[in-house]
């Protein structure tokens, strides 16, 4: 009997995704990711430091309703903010936190268990233990100047 890894198994169990825009278009982007993703309300986002994470997020919870000022919380860790409907929207910096310890003596898993909020993660890699199977994992570049690619991986 053969036996398959459990990496190979993940990675069967993965849908991905890719979707090409300019920052122009950032609004129809976010619209399309929280119509095509709507059940996936934890989003991981993979990207290198300016890669355009906060901007995306931004985006993200302007589309949500979202009327304050959205930035990076990277000294917070966690911000919360209120979209339509008194819906919650965390969104999450781990980039200060050294391991999975510091990332759940911060409260990020108890910001995860909300059910009913979105959450929105920049810099995962730190905890990814953490993160929940059904986590949609996005993955960011810059082609050029104008142009960016999102690499979507959904359960």
């Amino acid at each position: 009997m053969t036996s398959i890894s459990s990496n190979v198994i993940l990675l069967l169990s993965l849908h991905t995704m890719q979707r090409s825009f300019s920052l122009d278009q950032i609004e129809e982007v976010v619209t399309w990711l929280l119509t095509e993703f709507a059940g996936q309300k934890i989003m991981a986002f993979h990207a290198e430091m300016g890669r355009g994470k906060t901007t995306l997020i931004r985006a993200l919870c302007k589309q949500l309703g979202v009327d304050d000022g959205v930035s990076s919380p990277t000294f917070s860790i966690i911000q919360e903010y209120q979209g339509r409907q008194q819906q919650r929207i965390f969104h999450m910096d781990w980039y200060r936190l050294k391991n999975e310890d510091e990332a759940i003596e911060a409260g990020v898993e108890d910001v995860i268990r909300q059910t009913e909020a979105y959450v929105f993660v920049e810099w995962p890699e730190i905890a990814l233990g953490l993160l929940p199977s059904q986590t949609l994992h996005i993955e960011l570049d810059i082609v050029d100047e104008t142009t960016r690619v999102l690499r979507i991986q959904s359960a």
